[in-house]
């Protein structure tokens, strides 16, 4: 039962990242986009689907804290910082995404969305790496920088497929530079966690063989992303597929060489898993509702799955 509760949170972490990030990743993009217009355009994409998104988050933070007790009450006094920060950050980024959509273009809410959304990214990250690595303080410096560039490729890449001319050409151009600065600073946190006090756990065979093809799973879907986010690539759903196959590969070759350890260094699954019943009764409750988010996260992105040829593409021609 632990082993499989296990998997349902990494589950939940990995929708998290993959949904909230792109939508974190184009608030983080607003910054760099000059055009007020097209900066207005870009947060109405965010508008489209962020609240199904974060429902993600808040169920990864209900299961983990009922299903593993001993692991959340452990490691929340190291990380109440960034929570705290990643938390204010979300509410100001809701209410600005709300007040921007009825505002005229170029106020100060498309700026406050903008930081927001990267002052979230940058602390989802630095508590990743307290989870991590535990209560280093270079190390989630380190993971905050990471999550953030990846967050940003991963928002450039679905604005590419869902923009034309010249904000398309921007965006894509972005996106190569983030996807490689997350990809030269994913592979420096996987270096730098061997140097903490709880190194990746690499011992056995299968472990390693494991861990080594889902890095190269990570790999190739960094190449396919690099290659097909040229603004002159032809294909724009490979760059968003090939970034969201590195971020789930790349994750769960980090749980490959943890598990069974939930909390550096050496509290595990089975140590910490809240009784059989309660178990039982978290497996109901979220069984019920995780088929309505999936068909609420679908419903939303295939109703808004084609172009927008609004402001943002009328005046972006290049």
């Amino acid at each position: 039962m632990s082993g499989i509760w296990f998997a349902l949170i990494l589950l939940c972490l990995l929708m998290y990242v993959v949904l909230d990030g792109y939508d974190l990743g184009i608030g983080i993009a607003t910054l760099f986009e000059r055009d007020d217009r097209h900066r207005f355009e870009m947060l109405e994409q965010v508008a489209l689907a962020w609240d199904g998104n974060e429902t993600w988050l808040v169920l990864l933070g209900v299961s983990l804290w009922a299903g593993f007790p001993l692991a959340f009450g452990t490691v929340l006094p190291y990380a109440y910082l960034p929570l705290v920060v990643m938390l204010f950050s979300l509410i100001v980024r809701g209410v600005a995404v709300e007040m921007a959509s009825q505002a005229p273009p170029g106020t100060g809410w498309q700026r406050a969305f903008g930081v927001a959304s990267l002052t979230a990214s940058l602390a989802q990250g630095a508590t990743l790496g307290v989870l991590t690595a535990g209560h280093h303080d270079w190390f989630p410096v380190l993971t905050a920088a990471a999550t953030a560039c990846g967050y940003l490729a991963l928002g450039c890449a679905h604005l590419k497929r869902k923009t034309t001319g010249g904000p398309r050409a921007r965006t894509a151009r972005t996106g190569i530079v983030a996807t490689l600065l997350a990809t030269a600073l994913g592979a420096a946190c996987l270096a730098a966690v061997g140097r903490t006090a709880a190194p990746l756990n690499l011992h056995g065979p299968g472990r390693a063989i494991a861990f080594a093809g889902l890095l190269l799973f990570a790999a190739s879907g960094v190449v396919t992303a690099l290659v097909t986010l040229r603004p002159t690539a032809g294909s724009d759903t490979l760059p968003f597929a090939g970034l969201a196959t590195a971020t789930v590969a790349l994750a769960l070759a980090v749980a490959v060489a943890r598990y069974p350890v939930i909390l550096p260094p050496a509290l595990t699954v089975s140590d910490s898993v809240a009784p059989r019943t309660t178990m039982v009764f978290l497996a109901v409750g979220i069984g019920l509702n995780m088929p309505l988010i999936l068909f609420y996260n679908w419903f939303a992105h295939h109703a808004f799955r084609h172009r927008r040829h609004g402001e943002l593409t009328a005046q972006g021609q290049e």
